[in-house]
């Protein structure tokens, strides 16, 4: 929105006359995406230092109107049909190479740019483009053998970003690998991360977060909405009323009568 259209004088913080110049502009193409960059050479999109993409502990903390949601670790925008981007579907459609292989390489690294995918995932895309089978199981193969497909690394991201930045418990994040095509051996290494200790110190975290909000409403409705909270994060039943009874205890709470309840 532009403040000030019309004859009525100078906009606020415009430059003197024939600078030309927007209010906060920058130089030209200093704006470069996020994250991207094509990948070149044979370094894998799992870089040192944790996991790439959200850092989601400021989930909601970020003030400001018409701010967008960063995506997460492994979340894809843009096009439905593959997760990628608007623009590079563009991209490909613009330069298509005659060689299958060709383009089923292309498709893989602008997927991989923007954010890691697993093998299935970039399988399912190879498919819907109508590569061939064989063609897509040997570019596939060959990701794998530079690193650039990496579902144990992808795994083991996944789980840390989804569990201390959006506190999901085991339940959760298996099932989230799975349906991101992930082998059961490498769900199980990777939430293996994660102990009883663990997830219930989270779940009393979400649960401090939440308390405030609560005061207020009666005891019960307290409860179950507090522990149908951890449910939906894939937190056990028998842990989620016990962090939610000790929480509300603390506050001062009769909780020696409340029964348990199915959430």
């Amino acid at each position: 929105m532009y403040e000030g259209d019309g004859d009525a004088g100078p906009r606020r913080g415009a430059g003197p006359p024939g600078d030309g110049r927007r209010r906060g502009g920058g130089s030209p193409g200093a704006g470069g995406r996020r994250g991207g960059g094509a990948l070149s050479g044979e370094s894998g999109p799992y870089g040192e230092g944790g996991s790439r993409g959200e850092d989601s502990r400021a989930e909601g903390s970020h003030g400001g109107r018409g701010r967008r949601r960063q995506r997460g670790f492994g979340e894809s925008g843009g096009d439905p049909q593959d997760g990628g981007s608007v623009s590079s579907s563009r991209a490909e459609k613009a330069e298509s190479p005659a060689d299958p292989a060709e383009r089923a390489r292309g498709i893989c690294l602008r997927l991989l740019t923007g954010t890691p995918r697993t093998r299935k995932q970039l399988a399912d895309a190879l498919r819907k483009r109508e590569i061939p089978d064989e063609v897509a199981e040997a570019v596939l193969s060959r990701f794998e053998d530079v690193g650039l497909i990496n579902d144990s690394a992808f795994a083991d991201a996944w789980v840390e970003s989804r569990h201390h930045g959006r506190g999901l418990a085991r339940r959760a994040l298996v099932q989230e690998l799975r349906t991101k095509g992930v082998d059961a051996t490498l769900i199980d290494e990777a939430v293996g991360q994660l102990d009883s200790e663990q997830e219930e110190t989270t779940a009393r975290e979400l649960v401090a977060r939440k308390l405030r909000a609560t005061r207020g409403l009666d005891r019960d409705k307290r409860l179950r909405r507090l522990a149908g909270m951890l449910a939906r994060k894939g937190y056990p039943q028998g842990m989620a009323l016990r962090v939610v009874r000790q929480a509300l205890e603390e506050e001062g709470e009769d909780t020696e009568f409340l029964a348990d309840e199915e959430f």
